[in-house]
C-alpha cells in the first residue's frame, strides 16, 4: 500500500493507495461515529454497493443507505436536497460520518453536505474513477453546479481520509479511463517535465490498464496534489495551477450541458487549447504545442472543442467562470513544460485559439 500524505490548515489526513482498500474501509470510520451514510449512485450501487455495505455493517454502526440519480447533469442544489432529506428524516446528528463511493460527481456532493450538515461532519471518499483518484477526491474541494457556472457554490472542507482501490478502475468504461488520464498529464504539463515524459511513453500502458503503471500514476498525481494543497488549501495563490485547462473546458461543459462532454474529456481539450495560447502569449514552443496535442489524441481524448455558437458565446461562458476577476478572465499558461503563469489575455488572441482549436 502507498500512503500520501495531506496536511492543510482545515485538516490532515492520508490517501491510502492499494487493490483491495475497500475490503479495509470499516477500519477507516472513527469509533465515536454515530452512524454512517453511503452515498453512491445506480451504477456504482450495481456494482460495489453491496460489498461495501456489508464491510460497513462490521462496524455496528447504524447505515443509512443515499441513492443519488447519475452523471454530472444531476449535480445541482437540487439532488443535494436528496442527501438533507434521508440524514434529516434519520435524525442523524453530528457524530455522523459520511462515505462518498463514487466519482468526482458524489464526493463533490457529499463533501459538499458533509461541510454544511449540522454546520459540519466528518467524511470519507472513496473515489471509483481515475478521474476522482488522482485529482477531485483530493484536496476538499466541495461544490454543485448552477446553471451559470461549474462548481459556482460550494466549500472548501477536507475528508478524513481518501481511500484510493485500484481495482475498481476494471469496472470503467473507456471513455471514463481516458477522462481520467487528462488530469494526470496536466500534473506533469505544470509541475514535471519528466512525469509529463513518462505519460507519453507508457500511455499505450495506462490505456490497456496496466495495473503497475496506474499505481504510478495515481501515486505520483496524489504527491503532485497533496503538495500543491498544502501550500495553498483555498486557492489563494499556487493552487490556481491546477486550473491549467479548465477556463476552456468549463466553458465546453457549460455550453454544451453538463454531462453532455465527462469533465476529463473537456480539461483534455482544454489543456491543448491552453498550449496553444501559451505558444500566443509566452513562445511556448510549437514542438511542444504538438507533443500536447498527440498525447490528449493518444490518451482517448477530443482535440477539437465544439462551435458553441461562435466566440462571443464562447468568451460569455469563460466570464461566467469562477477564475474571472473584475471582468477579466484570467488563465493558467505554460512558458514551457513544468512551468506556469496566471493571467489575463487579449481577447483578440483567444479568440484565434478558439477559432483553431474548435469545429
Amino acid at each position: 500500500m502507498h500512503t500520501v500524505d495531506v496536511a492543510t490548515p482545515g485538516g490532515q489526513y492520508p490517501i491510502r493507495i492499494a487493490p483491495g482498500r475497500l475490503e479495509s474501509l470499516a477500519q477507516t470510520i472513527p469509533s465515536d461515529a454515530s452512524s454512517i451514510v453511503l452515498i453512491t449512485n445506480p451504477a456504482i450501487q450495481s456494482l460495489m454497493g453491496e460489498r461495501v455495505t456489508q464491510v460497513l455493517a462490521q462496524t455496528g454502526k447504524r447505515l443509512v443507505p443515499v441513492l443519488l440519480p447519475d452523471g454530472e447533469a444531476y449535480k445541482t442544489l437540487d439532488t443535494l436536497n436528496l442527501i438533507f432529506d434521508a440524514m434529516l428524516g434519520a435524525q442523524l446528528d453530528r457524530r455522523t460520518v459520511i462515505v462518498a463511493l463514487g466519482g468526482g460527481v458524489i464526493g463533490d456532493m457529499a463533501g459538499f453536505a458533509a461541510a454544511v450538515y449540522q454546520r459540519g461532519v466528518r467524511f470519507v471518499q472513496v473515489p471509483t474513477t481515475l478521474l476522482s483518484q488522482v485529482d477531485s477526491s483530493v484536496g476538499g474541494k466541495t461544490a454543485v453546479n448552477h446553471p451559470l457556472g461549474k462548481n459556482m457554490i460550494g466549500a472548501f472542507y477536507q475528508p478524513l481520509a481518501v481511500e484510493i482501490d485500484t481495482t475498481v478502475l476494471n469496472t470503467l468504461p473507456d471513455r471514463e479511463m481516458s477522462a481520467g488520464l487528462a488530469e494526470v498529464i496536466k500534473y506533469g504539463l505544470i509541475l514535471d517535465p519528466e512525469f509529463f515524459e513518462w505519460c507519453e511513453k507508457n500511455v499505450a500502458g495506462l490505456r490497456a490498464r496496466d495495473p503497475e503503471l496506474l499505481a504510478t500514476a495515481i501515486r505520483r498525481s496524489c504527491e503532485f496534489k497533496a503538495w500543491v494543497v498544502s501550500k495553498d488549501e483555498r486557492e489563494t495563490g499556487l493552487r490556481a495551477i491546477l486550473n491549467l485547462g479548465h477556463t476552456f473546458g468549463h466553458a465546453i461543459e457549460a455550453g454544451l450541458g453538463y454531462g453532455e462532454w465527462l469533465h476529463g474529456e473537456a480539461v483534455g481539450c482544454g489543456l491543448v487549447m491552453a498550449a496553444d495560447l501559451s505558444a500566443e502569449l509566452f513562445g511556448f514552443s510549437q514542438t511542444d504545442v504538438q507533443r500536447v496535442r498527440a498525447l490528449v489524441r493518444a490518451i482517448g481524448c477530443p482535440i477539437l472543442g465544439p462551435r458553441l455558437g461562435g466566440v462571443d458565446h464562447w468568451m460569455q461562458l469563460m466570464r461566467g467562470d469562477k477564475k474571472t476577476e473584475a471582468g477579466e478572465i484570467n488563465f493558467i499558461l505554460m512558458p514551457k513544460i513544468g512551468e506556469t503563469i496566471r493571467r489575463a489575455a487579449p481577447a483578440e488572441l483567444v479568440a484565434q485559439v478558439i477559432l483553431r482549436n474548435t469545429a
